[in-house]
Formats: C-alpha cells, structure tokens, sequence
C-alpha cells in the first residue's frame, strides 16, 4: 500500500506527479538544449527535490537521459512520439474513410461497408459499415468475414494488390460455391480480376449471396499501399438496372478517399 512506501516514492505516485511528468516532457521536447534541474525547476515552478525523483524514474524508463549536468529526451520518448504519431494517422484516416463511407451510403441510397484483407490472404473482414435506409437492404455485421473470390471487395483487393499474389492465391484456391452463379472456375476468377485491375472497379451479382449485387473499389494511402475496399452493397432487385451509376459512384467517392489519405496515382 502506498502508506507503507518512503515519501519520496508516494510523491512519485500521486496524481499531482503525472502531471509534472507531462510537464518535464513538454519542456524537454520544447527547449533545443538540454535542460538543467535547476532551469526545469524554475520553468516549471517545482522545487528541485520533487523533479529529481520524477527524472530519475523517466531516466529508467529510458525516457530522458543525463547530458553533462543537463537533461535531454532519451530514446524512450522518441519511440513514443513515433508512436503517438502512427496512432494519429490511423485515427485521422478512419475519420476520413467513415466521411467517405457516409458520402457514397447517401448518394447511393445503399449498405456502404469499408473491408480489410485478413493476414491469412484468403478471406476479408467488414470493419466499418453505414446501413442504407431502406427497408430492404443488405445487412451484415462490423466483424464478419467473406471469402475473397466470390466478393466485390474481394477481388478488387485482388485486383490492386500485387499479380503474382493474385496468381498464388488462386493457385491454391479450393472455390467454395455459395449460389449457383458463384464462379469457381480459376481461370475464370483469373480473367474476371485481369478484367477489374484494367477496369479499377469490381463488381458482382449473385455470387457470395443470392440477390447481392456488390461494387467495390480499393482504396490506398500516400505510399500507394492498399488499406482496404470501399463496397456498396444492395439488393439484386433494386440494382439491376443501376449497375453503371452504381460503379461510377464508388469509382468517384473511392477516389476521392484515396486521395484524401494522400494518394496521388501510381507510377
């Protein structure tokens, strides 16, 4: 229990000492020189003996380093900022995709669902999803997994990813058949994917559901990687004679959302 520890150390632990933490790392990171304990006291309005234990606990953690009599950032706090920074550009690309997915539901009127590639390469994941309105629409769940061949978001993240990975992947490709259009045939798939990369926009009827009809785009960040697939997700019956709108309007909001995370086109 705190009672028992030195008092040195229940001041180290007090809530009044995380904020003096944040305020040695602020004045560190602000100052192009290292800082003496004597100039961080009267920077920060501390006495010296409360920030020496607070410095000496960041120093263990690799966070700041002695410098001659100083105080400078150690390597701790700069793998730190990296990865404060990594996390903010997750956050501010999902806020961006989830304004894109919210643009292309309401010009669609349609399911707008945002997938990933799993790790293993054979299937995908929906991690993001704005349901359409309607009564009747396509529904699935944030979580739930498809396989690559027989989806929209599938083969386009086929499609834009590497060839020789497309080849391998249908190489290995045991097609299950979900409805009777389901295509199965890999020379097929192959010519359909050959046919999406040339066209940047994929797009499926009847294949992983009976009355599904999905369109789906990949969507890439300023390195040119792929991130995911934008998909708009409907009922047969009501995109039958919509197909080509429907393309257009996940071609364009995809572009746009690729463009919004920096990318500017390949090669």
């Amino acid at each position: 229990m705190l009672a028992d520890q030195p008092a040195e150390a229940r001041r180290a632990q007090s809530p009044q000492s995380v904020t003096r933490v944040i305020r040695i790392l602020e004045a560190l990171c602000a100052s192009p020189a290292p800082l003496s304990l004597a100039d961080l006291s009267r920077l920060l309005g501390t006495p010296k003996s409360s920030l020496a234990a607070l410095l000496r606990g960041l120093a263990d953690e690799g966070f700041v380093a002695a410098a001659d009599g100083a105080w400078r950032l150690g390597p701790g706090a700069f793998g730190l900022g990296s990865a404060l920074a990594e996390a903010r550009r997750r956050f501010a690309s999902s806020d961006l995709i989830r304004d894109g997915l919210r643009r292309l539901a309401e010009r669609s009127g349609e399911t707008v669902l945002f997938a990933v590639a799993d790790d293993d390469g054979e299937r995908l994941t929906y991690v993001d999803v704005i349901e359409s309105r309607n009564a009747v629409r396509f529904a699935v769940s944030i979580g739930d997994r498809r396989p690559l061949h027989a989806t929209a978001g599938g083969r386009a993240l086929l499609a834009a990813g590497p060839e020789a990975a497309a080849s391998a992947y249908l190489a290995r490709l045991r097609p299950e058949r979900f409805t009777a259009a389901t295509l199965v045939d890999p020379a097929a798939l192959a010519r359909e994917i050959a046919a999406i990369r040339a066209a940047g926009v994929a797009q499926t009827v009847d294949q992983a559901a009976e009355g599904v009809t999905g369109t789906a785009v990949a969507i890439r960040d300023a390195a040119g990687a792929v991130v995911g697939a934008l998909v708009v997700a409907a009922p047969s019956s009501r995109s039958a004679d919509r197909l080509e709108e429907l393309a257009r309007l996940v071609g364009e909001e995809g572009a746009t959302i690729s463009r919004s995370l920096g990318f500017r086109g390949l090669g």
